[in-house]
């Protein structure tokens, strides 16, 4: 089976440095086949026999740790979800730039409450829409000036959360 791995919060700002080559290195140790990296963000798509993406997402953190003495919050997603994400965007249509459109990946579905307080911050200019374990957010504003770039939907709903925009997310599904 074909997976994806978000790494949260490496290569950014000269913090949690991790070699994509060494990353890949790692991965394969874990038995996983095809191990490709795209881009220094930290999105890893390979293969394995292995089930259950909070299992392999709790393999990867801990040869991370292992490796590179961080701790590393990682989400797990099924090639399948991605293209399902991809198929089903609330947004579609809606953007320009592949830039404006993000997707948040959850480690499981947002409660009700959280997603009704995240969706009653929905405007004209930051628009949030949630699925399964995705929150879409299409962005009329720079991120410097949105609530996610405020860390709203870690810091208020306190959830953990890895977000890639969309261009990303489609170029994870073409490699």
């Amino acid at each position: 089976m074909k997976y994806v791995a978000f790494l949260r919060g490496i290569n950014v700002g000269g913090k949690n440095k991790i070699k994509m080559e060494t990353l890949r290195e790692v991965c394969a140790a874990l038995d996983f086949a095809n191990v490709k990296t795209y881009i220094n963000s930290g999105n890893v798509i390979f293969e394995t026999g292995e089930t259950g993406d909070k299992k392999l997402a709790e393999n990867i953190e801990t040869a991370i740790e292992t490796e590179f003495a961080l701790k590393i919050k990682i989400i797990v997603r099924k090639i399948s979800e991605i293209e399902n994400i991809i198929a089903n965007n609330p947004f579609a249509g809606q953007f320009e730039n592949d830039k404006d459109l993000h997707v948040f990946f959850l480690d499981e579905e947002l409660p009700a409450e959280k997603c009704e307080l995240l969706l009653s911050n929905t405007n004209e200019n930051e628009m949030f829409a949630v699925q399964n374990r995705e929150i879409f957010c299409l962005l009329r504003v720079s991120v410097l000036d949105s609530l996610i770039g405020k860390d709203y939907i870690g810091k208020k709903l306190k959830v953990s959360v890895t977000a890639r925009n969309w261009r990303t997310v489609n170029k994870i599904l073409e490699l």
